[in-house]
């Protein structure tokens, strides 16, 4: 068997986002387009005598994708891919056989929580050698090579079998097949007290576990039944199916409803929890109560070391910037670093490397440690799992508890979805237009005290990072964030992120909208969301 060449390309728009290059399923479909990319991958990191991890999150394409994928990096001198079995690898395990096996990298094959299907989206994402994604300076060089390649190599020999553990040679270059679950769930039983959450589960704490058809169901049927106990049936939805069974695997209370609905009955479970389409992201429910992704990240960070892998305390907590500042309560509490980020998992890894910090978390039900170098959703709520048996507490009385000590930062995320571009960009620039006279003003009823377009310089690195939100912060504490989303394949996706910190426990009990209501105001006052888009009300509000 030899390899070919093939010319093609190049193709506009190979640009990698945050999370990868993600297009309509379509589109990767389209002859050559996928190939096109994965060689611009290629060419970015001198693929010859690498060892690369490849695996995804079952969405359709995904099997035919990584056939592809393994001819294209035989023929370009790869010496070793290491493959999920099925073409299966959640987005943190992945991360994790990085690491393990000393890796130079890594392809995911996934579009994370957005749709999937034959009309669904598909993506590409790379990751480096520590696990995590790929930082700016190497998303820009696989752009820059996709923009100048005029065809991709590729055995003609056919791929190996996916399902079949063990090793095999494809034009010389060996591939192997490993169990997608093993690693990671041992990974997960060295974390966490797996003795005491089973015994909290054979005592009579239910949970119930939504996998929506996605990645997450094989391991949290594995860890969550067969290692720690819980009953046959506790992880539903646990079969990844190419289309995600019609559901839109984001794992918030208006896509993972079923599983919210019942959380909020007096005859749900005691805990319950839902990931995403490739594992990294969580959502955390008790019964009667919603725990939002920026008070899970505190909670985590506040308690993390009643797991015996953070027994001696953690370093520091990084979170996103458009996530709430509860963390950094925490953190001043604990005495640890606070670092606030831009949005994007790969912002957090330099600091992670450098021992500053330990827990990160977003916003956009993303919550992690430096396990791995990525979010890792069933990481989540094992911590959490671990928290509730030490301290025999349930969820509500754990996050009352919190707040008592650290006061509650009310918050919440509005998001506008498939916005025609020159609507959302409109809306932007009313806004960014106004940055620079807006201290000293009022809007809402709140005074404002500064307003900018947040930017970042790494403290590690010292890689600055500029345009990454619009924030306006008012006098108390309060605030609101406007960016656009760079995780969408259609349109544009306006979030507005709003915040109201509050001490005093009177008020803890309060609605949150009631709460937001001043901040929801200044921000339609300045921006004129509904003016420019003609949208009243949010199609997602987390």
């Amino acid at each position: 068997m030899t390899s070919m060449t093939v010319t093609a390309g190049p193709f506009a728009g190979q640009k990698p986002g945050t999370s990868g290059l993600r297009k309509k399923t379509a589109q990767f479909r389209a002859p050559h387009y996928l190939e096109c990319f994965v060689q611009a991958i290629f060419e970015a990191i001198d693929a010859p005598g690498k060892v690369l991890v490849l695996g995804g999150d079952g969405r359709f394409f995904g099997r035919e994708a990584a056939a592809v994928i393994l001819r294209m990096a035989a023929a370009n001198g790869v010496a070793r891919v290491i493959l999920g079995q099925g073409g299966l690898l959640s987005t943190p395990a992945a991360s994790h056989l990085i690491r393990l096996n000393g890796a130079d990298g890594g392809i995911i094959l996934s579009a994370s929580h957005n749709p999937g299907g034959e009309t669904g989206d598909f993506g590409v994402k790379y990751n480096i050698a520590n696990g995590g994604p790929a930082p700016e300076a190497v998303t820009a060089a696989i752009h820059a090579a996709s923009e100048t390649l005029t065809g991709y190599r590729i055995s003609d020999a056919p791929a190996p079998d996916l399902d079949r553990l063990g090793e095999t040679l494809l034009d010389g270059m060996v591939v192997q097949v490993v169990d997608p679950v093993l690693d990671y769930a041992e990974l997960m039983e060295r974390l966490f007290d797996f003795p005491a959450i089973a015994r909290m589960i054979a005592g009579g704490f239910t949970l119930r576990f939504d996998a929506m058809c996605a990645v997450t169901g094989p391991y949290a049927v594995e860890i969550l039944e067969r290692r720690l106990g819980a009953a046959p049936g506790s992880v539903v939805n646990a079969v990844p199916l190419p289309d995600f069974g019609g559901m839109h695997p984001d794992p918030n209370p208006t896509w993972a409803s079923d599983l919210y609905e019942r959380m909020m009955s007096p005859e749900g479970p005691d805990f319950g929890a839902a990931s995403d389409g490739d594992g990294d992201r969580n959502m955390v429910l008790g019964r009667g109560i919603y725990v939002t992704p920026s008070d899970s990240l505190a909670v985590l960070a506040a308690h993390a070391h009643l797991a015996p892998g953070y027994s001696g305390g953690i370093k520091g907590i990084a979170r996103s910037m458009p996530t709430s500042t509860a963390a950094d309560r925490v953190a001043e509490a604990l005495g640890i670093e606070a670092h606030e980020t831009p949005t994007g998992w790969k912002f957090f890894g330099t600091l992670l490397d450098a021992g500053r910090a330990t827990i990160c978390g977003e916003e956009s039900f993303g919550t992690g440690s430096d396990h791995v170098r990525e979010k890792d959703g069933l990481w989540a709520v094992l911590l959490w799992l671990n928290i509730l048996a030490a301290t025999g507490q349930g969820v509500d009385a754990l996050l009352a508890a919190h707040w008592r000590r650290f006061g509650r930062v009310f918050y919440s995320r509005h998001d506008y979805e498939a916005l025609p571009v020159a609507q959302a960009e409109a809306v932007m620039a009313e806004l960014r237009g106004q940055l620079d006279s807006l201290p000293g003003r009022s809007a809402g009823g709140l005074r404002i005290v500064a307003a900018d377009d947040f930017a970042y310089a790494d403290p590690v690195d010292g890689s600055v990072t500029t345009g990454q939100g619009l924030r306006v912060l008012f006098e108390g504490g309060a605030r609101f964030v406007l960016r656009l989303s760079g995780t969408g394949t259609e349109g544009a996706t306006l979030r507005l992120y709003l915040e109201w910190p509050c001490n005093d426990p009177d008020q803890f009990e309060t609605e949150t909208r009631t709460m937001l209501a001043p901040v929801i105001a200044a921000a339609e006052a300045l921006a004129g969301i509904a003016r420019h888009t003609g949208r009243t009300e949010p199609d997602v509000i987390t």
